[in-house]
C-alpha cells in the first residue's frame, strides 16, 4: 500500500504530551529519533505505522527514546493500545500524482449528545485545510480536532487524487486546493449550510440499479418514471434545488391490476435507499374502534419527519411511507355512509399533513391501490401524490424477464431441463401478470416434483438429483394457471360448437371484412377503436361469426357480454359489470369485446317498460370511448332488432354495420356438402325442399334431427360417415318444423 523505506523502527505506543497536541493529528518521537523520519529539506518527517496509514511526525521532548506518541483516535485507527509495539518506517512522498483534488468526509461530533450545531461549509474548509495542509489523508481514516470550542470527528470517505480516475486512489496529501465535501451520520444533530459541488447525493446504497437482482422484471420503464419524477431532484444538493425555486415530490401512487408488481417495487424502493427504513402501513390497519384514534395513527406515522425537519432543515433524512391498499382508507369523501365520517377524517388528516400549511419536504408518500377511481380526487392533485404510475401487465419482453427471474434458481442448481423455452412461453402467456407467472412457475414445478414422488411408499427416499422441470411441464401449467385478464376461447367455443362452416358468398364477404378490420386495428395507431355491428334475423350465425373472428384474431383478452351472464342481477349491478369489462379490456394491448344480442343486454321487450335506459345509456358511452394511450380494442355487437337500435340511436355508434341473412340455395348447398350426411343423389332434393332461405342454426338443427334416424340408431353411423341422411325421413322432420313455426 504505500512505499518501503530501507529504515524501519519498532517502537512503542504511548498517549500524546498534551491536548493540544492531540488535535493535531501529527505523531510525535524523541528528538534522538527524529532524524530518522525527518524529510529532506523540511522540519517534520512522515511515517508509515504498521503499513496502514501515514502521519506527519514531529519531535518532542516529552517522548521518550524508543517510544511513538499517537492521540486516542489514531490508536483507534490503528487498532493499538498504549504500548503496543507498532513498525514504524519513514515514508517518501512520491514526486507528482500525490495531490488531493477532492475529499469527502463524514463530519460527527466525538462526543455523543444531543447537541445541535449548524456549520458553514466553507468556513470549515478553510480551517481545515490550515490545520491538515501538508498531511497525508487515507480513505476510513479518522481525524479529530476542535471547532468553535467543541471537538469534532472526520471520517475520510472517498478521495479523488491529481492524475487518477475517480475511485483509483485510497491516499494524497492534502493542499491548499483540495476541495471538501461534507456528509453528516443520520441524527448527528449536525446541519451543513452553504455547501457547493462534490458528490451529490448519498440517497442510494448502490450506484447503479439492476432491476433483475433485485427481482424486478417488465418494470424498467415504470421504474425509471418514479426515478425522474420523485428521486432526481433528491439526488441533487438541497442548495441547488433550492434555486431552482421547485419542492420535491411529495406522493407516488402506484395503480393497475391485481399481481403486476406494485408492492414490489414500493418494497424495493425501500431496500435501495439508505437511513432510515421505510414504515409499511396497510390501509386498514390505520383503521380504529375509538374516536380520534385513527386521525392520531395517521399524525404517527409523520412523528419523526417532522421532529427532524425541525432540527435538520434540508439536511434531513428522506422519510417513506408506504400505504397499502390505499384505497381502503382514502376514499372520496362524502361517499361512505358509515354514520363516523373516520374515513373523511383520514383523507383530510393526510392532506394537511402532505400539503397543509405546516407542510414537510423530507417525506415520500408511496400508495397502492387496484382501485384508482375510488380514490379522493384531493389527495391526487400536484403536490399531494401528483406522480400517479399505472402498473400494467408485463409486454413479452417484460413476460421473458419475470419467467427467467422465477426460474433462475432451478436453472443455477441444474433443475431447469435445456428444453425450456422461456421466449416460446412467453409467447404463450399473453395477458399474464407478474404473481400469475410465478403461479406458472410453481405450477409447473410441481409436476416435476410430482413426478418422484411414489405414493405406494411416501416414505421413499427420493432422487434429488434427477429433478428436471420441463418445457411439457410448463405447457401442462398452461392449462392450470389462467390469467384473469385472459381470452375467455372456452366461452366462446360454445358459440360455435360445430366450427365454422363454408355459408355462401354472404358469409365469405362478411368473414373478409371483418378479419380486415381485426387487421387495422393491430396495425393501425390511427383508429385504436374499432367497432362493427352485425346485424340480421335470428339465428343467421351473428354470434357464431363473431366467436370466430375474436378466436382467429389472436388477440389476448377476449371477453363475451351477454344477457345470460346478467340473468338475476340488479340494474346498477350489470352495469357495473359491462363497465369493468371495458375496464379490464383497457389494461391490455389489444381487445376484442363482443355485446352479444344488444336489444337482450338492454332488456327490450315490446311491450310494458320497453328498455332498461341506464343500460342503454352505458352502451352509448363505452361503444363510443376511445381506449388509452398505447391500447387498442375491437367491439363487436350483434342484433336481430336494428330497426329498434336505431330509434335508440345506437345503431350509428358502430363504424361499421354488416348484414348476416338467412342462407340461400347456393349457401345451403355449401353446408350440405361440407357435412357430408346426404348422398349425393339426395342433396338437389333436399334443397327443392328447403325453399328459397333458411337461417343456418335451423338448417343445423334439422340435418341434426334428421342424423338421428327414426329410432335414434343411424346417429353414430352417420357422424362417422358409414351411412347417409334418409331423405324420406328428411321430409318429415322439415315439415315438423314448419308445423311448429306456424303455431
Amino acid at each position: 500500500m504505500y512505499m518501503e523505506a530501507k529504515d524501519g523502527r519498532v517502537l512503542r505506543v504511548v498517549s500524546t504530551p498534551s491536548q493540544d497536541l492531540a488535535l493535531t493529528n501529527c505523531s510525535f518521537c524523541s528528538r534522538a529519533q527524529f532524524e530518522d523520519f525527518q524529510l529532506p529539506r523540511a522540519d517534520y518527517g512522515m511515517v508509515s505505522v504498521n503499513g496502514q496509514l501515514v502521519y506527519k511526525i514531529l519531535p518532542h521532548d516529552a517522548v521518550e527514546k524508543g517510544c511513538l506518541a499517537l492521540n486516542a483516535i489514531q490508536r483507534r485507527c490503528l487498532k493499538v493500545s498504549n504500548n503496543d509495539a507498532v513498525a514504524v518506517e519513514r515514508y517518501a512522498l512520491p514526486a507528482s500524482g500525490f495531490n488531493l483534488v477532492m475529499i469527502h468526509v463524514e463530519l460527527d461530533f466525538i462526543s455523543k449528545g444531543k447537541k445541535q450545531e449548524t456549520i458553514d461549509a466553507a468556513i470549515i474548509s478553510k480551517e481545515l485545510t490550515k490545520r491538515f495542509s501538508g498531511q497525508v489523508l487515507t480513505t476510513d481514516q479518522k481525524v479529530s480536532f476542535e471547532y468553535v470550542g467543541t471537538n469534532f470527528l472526520f471520517t475520510v470517505g472517498t478521495v479523488l487524487v491529481d492524475g487518477q480516475l475517480e475511485g483509483e486512489g485510497s491516499l494524497g496529501l492534502l493542499i491548499d486546493d483540495t476541495v471538501w465535501q461534507f456528509e453528516t451520520p443520520a441524527n448527528s444533530g449536525i446541519k451543513i449550510v452553504n455547501q457547493k459541488g462534490g458528490q451529490s447525493t448519498n440517497l442510494f446504497k448502490t450506484k447503479e440499479f439492476n432491476f433483475q437482482k433485485l427481482g424486478i422484471g417488465g418494470l424498467d420503464a415504470e421504474f425509471g418514471d418514479i426515478f425522474r419524477r420523485a428521486f432526481a431532484s433528491r439526488v441533487f444538493p438541497p442548495h441547488v434545488i433550492s434555486k431552482l425555486g421547485i419542492p420535491h415530490v411529495k406522493g407516488i401512487l402506484l395503480f393497475g391490476p391485481p399481481g403486476t408488481g406494485k408492492t414490489l417495487i414500493a418494497r424495493q424502493i425501500g431496500k435501495l435507499l439508505n437511513g432510515r427504513e421505510p414504515k409499511v402501513v396497510n390501509g386498514p390497519e390505520v383503521l380504529s374502534k375509538f374516536v380520534g384514534e385513527t386521525e392520531k395513527n395517521v399524525r404517527d406515522l409523520f412523528a419523526d419527519a417532522e421532529a427532524e425537519q425541525k432540527s435538520r432543515g434540508d439536511e434531513s433524512d428522506l422519510h417513506i411511507i408506504i400505504f397499502d391498499e390505499l384505497d381502503a382508507i382514502c376514499k372520496a369523501r362524502g361517499s361512505t355512509r358509515d354514520g363516523t365520517g373516520v374515513h373523511d377524517s383520514i383523507v383530510n388528516q393526510l392532506l394537511t399533513k402532505i400539503d397543509g400549511v405546516e407542510s414537510l419536504n423530507n417525506i415520500l408518500l408511496i400508495g397502492m391501490t387496484n382501485r384508482k377511481d375510488l380514490l379522493d380526487e384531493a389527495l391526487l392533485r400536484p403536490g399531494r401524490m401528483e406522480v400517479q404510475i399505472e402498473i400494467g401487465l408485463p409486454d413479452e419482453n417484460g413476460r421473458i424477464q419475470i419467467l427467467g427471474i422465477h426460474s433462475n434458481k432451478m436453472k443455477e442448481n441444474s433443475f431447469l431441463s435445456a428444453d425450456v423455452d422461456l421466449e416460446a412461453l412467453a409467447a404463450k402467456t399473453q395477458n399474464f401478470s407478474g404473481a400469475e407467472l410465478e403461479g406458472l412457475v410453481k405450477s409447473a414445478t410441481s409436476f416435476a416434483l410430482n413426478r418422484q414422488v411414489n405414493f405406494a411408499d411416501l416414505y421413499k427416499q427420493l432422487d434429488e438429483d434427477n429433478i428436471k422441470v420441463t418445457m411439457d411441464d410448463f405447457l401442462k401449467a398452461l392449462d392450470e394457471v389462467k390469467p384473469a385478464f385472459g381470452a375467455a376461447i372456452n366461452t366462446l367455443e360454445l358459440c360455435r360448437p360445430g366450427g365454422m362452416l363454408p355459408c355462401g358468398e354472404a358469409f365469405d364477404k362478411n368473414l373478409k371484412t371483418a378479419k380486415t378490420l381485426v387487421e387495422q386495428v393491430k396495425k393501425s395507431d390511427r383508429t385504436p377503436l374499432m367497432t362493427c355491428l352485425f346485424e340480421g334475423p335470428s339465428s343467421t350465425g351473428k354470434t357464431a361469426l363473431a366467436a370466430s373472428i375474436a378466436i382467429e384474431s389472436g388477440f389476448p383478452f377476449i371477453k363475451i357480454v351477454s344477457a345470460e351472464n346478467l340473468i338475476g342481477l340488479q340494474e346498477p349491478t350489470k352495469v357495473s359489470m359491462i363497465a369493468k369489462v371495458f375496464e379490464d379490456a383497457y389494461k391490455s394491448p389489444l381487445s376484442i369485446i363482443i355485446l352479444d344480442d344488444i336489444e337482450r343486454l338492454i332488456e327490450y321487450v315490446r311491450i310494458g317498460p320497453r328498455f332498461s335506459n341506464l343500460i342503454l345509456q352505458t352502451l352509448l358511452v363505452l361503444v363510443k370511448k376511445n381506449p388509452p394511450k398505447g391500447k387498442k380494442l375491437l367491439v363487436i355487437g350483434t342484433t336481430s332488432e336494428k330497426d329498434i337500435l336505431e330509434s335508440m340511436r345506437l345503431v350509428e355508434s358502430f363504424n361499421i354495420h354488416m348484414e348476416v341473412p338467412s342462407l340461400k340455395p347456393s349457401g345451403m348447398k355449401e353446408v350440405l356438402l361440407a357435412l357430408n350426411f346426404f348422398a349425393p343423389t339426395d342433396i338437389d332434393a333436399a334443397l327443392s325442399a328447403l325453399g328459397q332461405e333458411m337461417p343456418i342454426k335451423r338448417l343445423l338443427m334439422l340435418i341434426e334431427m334428421a342424423a338421428q334416424g327414426k329410432e335414434g340408431e343411424d346417429a353414430i353411423a352417420i357422424l362417422k360417415g358409414h351411412k347417409k341422411i334418409d331423405i324420406h325421413y328428411f321430409y318429415d322432420c322439415l315439415n315438423d318444423i314448419e308445423s311448429s313455426k306456424s303455431f
